[in-house]
């Protein structure tokens, strides 16, 4: 669960180091985004070479969260970090070019293929 303020890590390699949730998509009453979200955060931390610059406000897909998400099945599953993908707003595609880390399977039902298709494992 990620809620506004809480620091995430990049999951890609746009240059970022480390961002801050500020606003959770679609969200009027609802106060947590999970796996296959989108979330408008603030770049905390920033490469001075890479796509994106300290303090700019980008939009991303929530990929990993350290709280259990239960799956239809009966399983869960749960991550050591809580990471997200920066997109770019209109076409939804990722900014960067590499995916690091694994990348839970709600990602692509929540209709972000190219995010898991770059992505080296899929949970």
């Amino acid at each position: 669960m990620i809620q506004l303020r809480t620091i995430v890590n990049p999951a890609d390699n746009c240059g970022a180091k480390r961002l801050m949730v500020i606003h959770i998509e679609g969200a009027w009453k609802r106060r947590w985004a999970h796996v296959g979200d989108i979330v408008t955060a603030v770049v905390d931390q920033a490469d001075p070479e890479g796509v994106v610059k300290d303090s700019e406000v980008v939009k991303a897909v929530v990929v990993r969260t350290r709280k259990e998400k239960g799956r239809k099945d009966g399983s869960y599953i749960r991550f050591d970090d809580n990471a997200v993908v920066i997109i770019d707003p209109k076409s939804h595609e990722p900014r960067g070019t590499r995916i690091f880390g694994p990348v839970a399977r709600e990602v692509k039902e929540a209709g972000f293929a190219k995010i898991a298709s770059l992505a080296t494992e899929v949970l």
